[in-house]
């Protein structure tokens, strides 16, 4: 499902009458996770996941290409764990 095809879902399952006012409430909410998730903060919906910000140390990695040892920097990486209701619906 592309953003497309989900604010048309949002549409008709919200009742929403214009597509704007849908898509308006979809770019919200991926806004204020975004924004949450870009202060460290970890943003759990109850039922259906959970978007954490994860920190990966500094490693070394081998180039596949050519097998030289190089030096991956330390990052920080978004993360979401489904949860029950979500790994329920899809099982």
């Amino acid at each position: 499902m592309k953003k497309t095809e989900l604010v048309e879902e949002v549409m008709s399952t919200a009742g929403l009458e214009t597509k704007k006012d849908a898509e308006a409430a979809v770019d919200a909410v991926f806004e204020v996770i975004t924004k949450a998730m870009s202060k460290g903060e970890d943003v759990a919906l109850t039922g259906f996941g959970t978007f954490k910000v994860s920190h990966r140390s500094a490693r070394q990695g081998v180039n596949p290409r050519t097998g030289e040892k190089i030096q991956i920097a330390a990052k920080t990486v978004p993360k979401f764990s489904a949860g029950k209701g979500l790994k329920d619906a899809v099982a």
